[in-house]
């Protein structure tokens, strides 16, 4: 058995608990697969007494993250403290700058600054692992940097952030408002501290930019990912959609051609005996397009203890067995800022108005699309509701540009008591 690889583990919350038990409890395990034994070494947490339901008597604990990356006596500084700045960053950093090697769940760290991080760790012959940013247990990244290594990647798309994905489930299921269903995952803790990166898509957008990175050779881009949330979307939408064999799931989208670069988190429509129709709760699931290997579809658990410490743990595994590539597929200095691919590409929508129940106001609803160009598919009206009337329409394929203008002005006329509403239904 070669020498032990020794970890500095910086926060223990669910995840940093969950990878210290996997540790202790697979400690045979992982030392007949990588040959060496993996020690934990020294932690740091904000509270020290704490019952965690993990045995940390022979750890030395370090009052800093900061002091815990710069130990002699740690190989793998690991960052479960979250944040894209502050401690998490400033650690990370004092980590690669000490010559260490940093595995990491912090997906806002390696989305915003992970060019800078890939080039100071490179400089120093470290390496970055964050295979458990996204999409929990999913061995996403190492699908698309390792598996696929010989594939032209065109698209990934999936369902990646699974409280979205559990919130229109319970809508669905037991017929829920959005704000109860909130509240649901609100009372089982599955909401961030801040529950807008989650419903607002930010969560997603963060993955989503380390995504696009690795399957495209580009440097992270967060700022210019097109996102929106959840919020919107209510009941009448979910049953509208089932009526027409649509399932409402909140997507992020990347894909690359000639024309430059595309990346959006919004809620769309997608057929509900599709894969992504199909899957329900805290499930996420991924599906990646490659010219040689066609399509492939990577599903389960996005988030949690167990998933989460599984995959750090698989990161750390990596390092014992020595093997080191670069950060996202290829050396920080090749990885080009892509250009935004502004050409547009068009899509039926679902869209949602509520108007007043008078004479005329259907017939100047369809007239304002017609000057837009847009084209009706079909078109459902369900029960009044006292004064207002629900319209559903979807479209033929339209450009999203006309499709703005349009929504725009429907919403300028007497004739529409609220904003509309308008969803992408993304196509297999």
């Amino acid at each position: 058995m070669n020498t032990p690889i020794r970890l500095g583990i910086a926060g223990l919350g669910t995840v940093g608990v969950g990878i210290i038990k996997i540790i202790q409890q697979q400690a045979n395990l992982l030392a007949n697969r990588t040959g060496r034994n993996i020690e934990i070494a020294a932690v740091s947490a904000l509270t020290r007494h704490k019952d965690r339901g993990v045995s940390l008597n022979d750890v030395v604990w370090e009052n800093s993250p900061d002091a815990l990356a710069k130990r002699d006596d740690i190989d793998i500084f690991v960052e479960v403290i979250g944040g894209s700045e502050g401690v998490a960053k400033q650690s990370t950093k004092a980590a690669l700058d000490a010559g260490k090697d940093v595995v990491t769940a912090n997906k806002a760290l390696i989305a915003i600054h992970g060019q800078e991080l890939a080039e100071k760790a490179e400089a120093r012959n470290c390496s970055i692992l964050y295979e458990a940013a996204v999409a929990g247990g999913i061995p996403i990244i190492k699908t698309i940097r390792e598996g696929l290594a010989g594939n032209q990647i065109s698209r990934v798309l999936g369902v990646i952030n699974g409280t979205c994905n559990y919130i229109l489930t319970r809508m669905e299921q037991d017929n829920l408002s959005y704000q109860d269903a909130f509240n649901e995952a609100d009372e089982l803790n599955y909401l961030e501290a801040d529950p807008s990166l989650d419903v607002g898509g930010i969560d997603s957008a963060h993955k989503l930019a380390i995504l696009s990175a690795v399957a495209f050779g580009t440097q992270p881009d967060f700022q210019s990912i097109e996102v929106a949330g959840i919020e919107r979307i209510n009941i009448d939408d979910i049953h509208a959609a089932a009526d027409m064999g649509f399932k409402i799931k909140l997507l992020g989208v990347t894909q690359c051609d000639s024309d430059g670069l595309i990346q959006r988190v919004h809620p769309c429509l997608v057929p509900a005996t599709s894969p992504l129709g199909q899957i329900d709760g805290g499930t996420n699931m991924v599906v990646i397009e490659g010219d040689s290997v066609g399509r492939l579809v990577l599903q389960g658990l996005g988030a949690g203890q167990s998933p989460t410490a599984s995959a750090i743990v698989s990161d750390i595994c990596d390092l014992a067995l020595g093997q080191r590539r670069p950060i996202f597929g290829r050396p920080s200095k090749s990885l080009i800022q892509a250009r935004r691919n502004s050409h547009e590409r068009s899509a039926p929508y679902y869209m949602r108005l509520s108007l007043l129940d008078q004479t005329g106001a259907l017939a100047r609803v369809t007239s304002i699309l017609a000057e837009n160009g847009i084209s009706i598919d079909r078109m459902r009206q369900y029960g009044h509701s006292g004064e207002y009337a629900p319209v559903l329409i979807v479209t033929h394929k339209s450009l999203r540009t006309p499709l703005n203008r349009a929504l725009k002005a429907l919403a300028a006329t007497k004739d529409v008591v609220e904003a509309p509403i308008a969803l992408k239904i993304e196509l297999p």
